[in-house]
């Protein structure tokens, strides 16, 4: 199945909260080997002015993938996702990401654009807390290969 253009300019609307726990802070802070004390420490984090732990900048990708989901299950957005390479990815922070933060999603397919057999996706997540206060923009890149590519 190939993609069908018509995606570009869909919305997807957020689904449930998702609730940013001082664990998972944690835990990816070791993964990407973030050092920085705030993302560990709440008193850290209390003397830079934040309530609770900070995520490093790149957690956010971990709420933008649950949006990015919606489209890739979606039949028809035509993604066979086991042909998907990941492109490119971009953040905009417009305050930081702390433990206890309840985010919602929307994401907008911006633009889709055919590549040989395939189709270059660009995916924009809005990311916000529950009552609309911009948290983070993530934009993503997906090249979607043609069937005629191994």
């Amino acid at each position: 199945m190939s993609i069908d253009p018509a995606l570009q300019g869909r919305t997807y609307p957020a689904g449930e909260p998702y609730v940013v726990g001082r664990e998972k802070i944690r835990e990816f802070a070791r993964a990407v080997k973030a050092t920085n004390p705030a993302h560990f420490s709440p008193e850290a984090s209390a003397e830079m002015g934040h309530d609770d732990v900070v995520a490093p900048p790149t957690f956010a990708v971990l709420i933008a993938q649950r949006a990015d989901a919606q489209l890739i299950a979606d039949p028809a957005s035509g993604i066979d996702f086991s042909r998907v390479v990941h492109a490119d990815q971009r953040f905009t922070h417009h305050r930081p990401i702390v433990a206890g933060d309840a985010l919602v999603t929307e994401l907008h397919v911006d633009q889709v654009r055919a590549m040989g057999g395939g189709a270059m996706i660009t995916t924009r997540a809005e990311i916000s807390t529950a009552d609309g206060q911009k948290v983070s923009t993530v934009v993503s890149s997906l090249l979607v290969r043609g069937e005629d590519r191994p």
